[in-house]
């Protein structure tokens, strides 16, 4: 089967973790583990996100006061270097036997997205309310409470396109593993004359990954994170497992906007669009997600 894999942030930090080289190098030699066991038998086109690391690259740059900070689309080519570097090692080092490629990805979005208006990804460390609200007004970022913390949050467009779409079906077809659209894919706007500008945003990589399933015409979406179903009533008493559901019943539910929210509505498009089934669930149990014994299955 051709699968379109995404992968959270968890693949390289879990949460509150130091976001240091050497952590997300030994969080990604475990995850590989768990990817090889659905790369050696599928075609897999892999999509990674980059919240912790962009917000990093970004307080990075903004410390430096010899230049003028990088904007966030810059950043986000730095993240998708950087971590698909990361994966694609440790990927190999698992499966010597297997042609893997990091490709950076520029995904097209709408200038006039009402969400440049309405920031809602959250990107970089979390912060206590005291220290979130404090650099709100230092560095005029907009903040959002994410669990009992708060984080950075940005303009999250929808993806619309990518420009790399046609040389990714190519090497996919080749049986490359394809390591791709990092982070959700650089943001770019593309003129009536076709010209391409970067812009200021950081896509989600879960409605990434369902846009690429869908355009890609792949067999199954699969979204792993660090939780092993979608639940409906997290975190309360009442909190429920779904096994199986399709997407009529998922939209009538409420989800986090910041986390599983964007996970339930890529899968919904997927299957929508498609007829073809969707996935989420634990990244530990891969395997276990894409045979259907883990995880919630949604299906058209």
């Amino acid at each position: 089967m051709r699968l379109v894999v995404a992968i959270g942030g968890n693949a390289l930090l879990t949460r509150g973790e130091e976001l240091s080289a050497e952590n997300q190098r030994r969080n990604m030699a475990q995850s590989a583990l768990a990817l090889a066991d659905i790369m050696r038998d599928h075609e897999v086109i892999l999509v990674h996100g980059n919240g912790p690391q962009v917000g990093l690259l970004a307080l990075e740059s903004a410390a430096f006061k010899e230049a003028p900070a990088y904007p966030l689309d810059v950043l986000g080519a730095e993240s998708q270097g950087m971590i698909g570097y990361i994966i694609e090692q440790e990927l190999r080092n698992v499966m010597p036997e297997r042609r893997i490629v990091t490709l950076l990805t520029q995904t097209i979005v709408d200038a006039a997205d009402p969400a440049f208006d309405h920031p809602t990804k959250p990107i970089g460390p979390i912060y206590t309310e005291t220290e979130a609200k404090e650099l709100a007004a230092v560095r005029g970022w907009s903040i959002a409470p994410d669990g009992k913390n708060f984080r950075r949050v940005v303009p999250s467009p929808l993806p619309v396109d990518m420009l790399e779409r046609q040389t990714i079906d190519d090497l996919v077809s080749r049986h490359i593993v394809v390591i791709c659209a990092g982070g959700g894919g650089i943001p770019v706007t593309q003129g009536t004359d076709k010209k391409v500008n970067g812009i200021e945003a950081v896509i989600d990589k879960d409605l990434a990954a369902s846009l690429l399933a869908r355009t890609l015409k792949a067999d199954r979406l699969i979204i792993l994170t660090d939780v092993e179903a979608v639940y409906r009533d997290w975190g309360k008493d009442s909190q429920q497992k779904i096994d199986r559901t399709d997407p009529a019943s998922l939209r009538v539910m409420d989800f986090a906007k910041g986390s599983m929210g964007p996970k339930v509505d890529a899968v919904c498009r997927f299957v929508e669009a498609t007829g073809n089934r969707a996935s989420i669930g634990s990244l530990a149990q891969a395997g276990d997600v894409v045979s259907g014994r883990s995880g919630t299955h949604v299906i058209g």
